[in-house]
């Protein structure tokens, strides 16, 4: 368990306000990209498709923000049928959206904003020596796909600059694992198990990342700590700069 860098509370059953006191970070944006897949194993490298990401208090499990983006498939601009059937999105829908190096800078524009709006700042563990009113915030994936792999091997791909505050986050998946000590089937899975239905379209990166962020909730008032658990580097706190936002 500590290799996760999980904690279990004292108390395993808290109230939301009684758990949430106990948390590293304040806020949480939890993110989960849909991108191009076929019915067939071919070797051809993942395009994120949709870019949606929630943001969420920690102290009152609300979504307080969120951001949405159809993204444009450079690659293999043609969606297979396997891939629009899985995750509902229209070809119509992806040559409307925007090259990722777009989605990118309007997220990081997005991020700028809730930073100014919640005094917000990104850290690898959520200790800081910062104002005390600058509350630390962490981003949640279910599982390392999204980027440990989706993201990070695009923009190499396409000598994209990743944003560095996208290099390390909370993997849910395996930090359910360990806290309750059981394999999931999947999110859906996951919150069946706990007793939570699934709210809207599976595959859908928008209603995803929701149904994560009850997730994260849920664990989060039955006293799990969260903590990062994958880092692909040493991010120091910092706030995005203005000049990013040009990249």
């Amino acid at each position: 368990m500590a290799a996760l860098g999980l904690a279990r509370s004292s108390s395993r059953a808290r109230s939301g306000p009684r758990a949430a006191a106990g948390q590293r970070f304040g806020f949480l944006i939890v993110l989960d990209f849909e991108a191009t897949c076929w019915g067939d194993r071919g070797q051809r490298g993942p395009e994120i498709i949709e870019f949606p990401a929630v943001l969420l208090n920690t102290s009152t499990g609300v979504i307080e923000s969120e951001f949405h983006m159809y993204v444009q498939p450079q690659e293999h601009p043609i969606l297979s049928e396997f891939c629009k059937e899985l995750t509902g999105i229209t070809q119509n829908q992806v040559d409307e959206g925007v090259p990722l190096n777009i989605c990118l800078s309007q997220f990081l524009k997005w991020i700028q904003k809730i930073q100014k709006e919640k005094k917000i700042i990104f850290s690898t563990d959520g200790q800081s020596n910062c104002a005390s009113e600058a509350k630390a915030c962490a981003f949640v994936t279910w599982t390392d796909w999204d980027l440990g792999v989706c993201l990070h091997y695009e923009c190499r791909r396409k000598q994209l600059r990743k944003p560095d505050i996208l290099n390390s986050w909370i993997d849910l998946k395996a930090t359910y694992r360990a806290f309750y000590n059981r394999k999931p089937k999947g999110l859906n899975g996951a919150l069946q198990d706990l007793g939570i239905v699934f709210e809207g379209r599976e595959h859908s990166g928008l209603d995803d990342s929701r149904n994560t962020a009850r997730l994260a909730w849920r664990l989060i008032c039955d006293g799990c700590v969260l903590k990062i658990t994958k880092s692909l580097d040493k991010v120091s706190h910092y706030f995005v700069s203005p000049c990013l936002l040009a990249l």
